[in-house]
């Protein structure tokens, strides 16, 4: 993980050194896929999840989840946003990793440190002053991660197009130690 303490040079990524040489990020990253493509194999896997998890968290480019859950591919349904809060479309996806590819148990992971702590509702404001149309989704903004995780959880329990609210758990990843910290529902 690259962090201003550390060099350049120690912490690029072959996508990042590619884009330091011309080119736009994303023509560098079609190119490195062609090295991937070239080795690849067919895992012979389907779209349903090993352990039968689905994973929501934030989108925060400091999170490994894969890494930090000890997951391999194939293992989970990973499904990101900015704050990992449950929204429209966080139910939409969990419905359909539910009731067409077999999940059972939902994971909900926040972090310290988190972008959306700095935001609030305003940002819709000033969007719709800047761009003349006021966003119809809200921006999830909080100050408390324990007390959003709590939230999330809720939405979760709750929904009616979920099959399996009996496993779900949510935790805050400390973004300095790498640890989770489980969150326990609202009583």
């Amino acid at each position: 993980m690259s962090t201003s303490a550390q060099s350049s040079a120690e912490t690029d990524s072959p996508a990042t050194s590619a884009a330091r040489s011309g080119g736009t990020v994303t023509d560098r990253l079609v190119e490195l896929n062609t090295s991937y493509a070239e080795a690849f194999t067919d895992p012979g896997m389907d779209a349903r999840p090993v352990l039968k998890v689905a994973v929501v968290a934030c989108m925060d480019a400091r999170l490994d989840l894969h890494r930090a859950l000890g997951l391999e591919l194939g293992d989970c349904h990973t499904i990101r946003n900015a704050g990992g809060v449950v929204t429209d479309d966080v139910i939409r996806s969990l419905t359909i990793s539910q009731r067409a590819l077999g999940t059972r148990s939902v994971i909900l992971i926040h972090h310290t440190n988190c972008g959306l702590e700095s935001l609030t509702e305003g940002f819709r404001q000033e969007l719709e002053l800047e761009v003349g149309q006021r966003p119809v989704w809200a921006v999830e903004a909080y100050s408390d991660a324990d007390q959003d995780v709590r939230q999330s959880m809720q939405r979760v329990r709750t929904s009616p197009f979920l099959l399996h609210t009996d496993d779900i758990r949510g935790f805050v990843f400390d973004v300095t130690t790498g640890q989770l910290r489980e969150i326990l529902p609202a009583s």
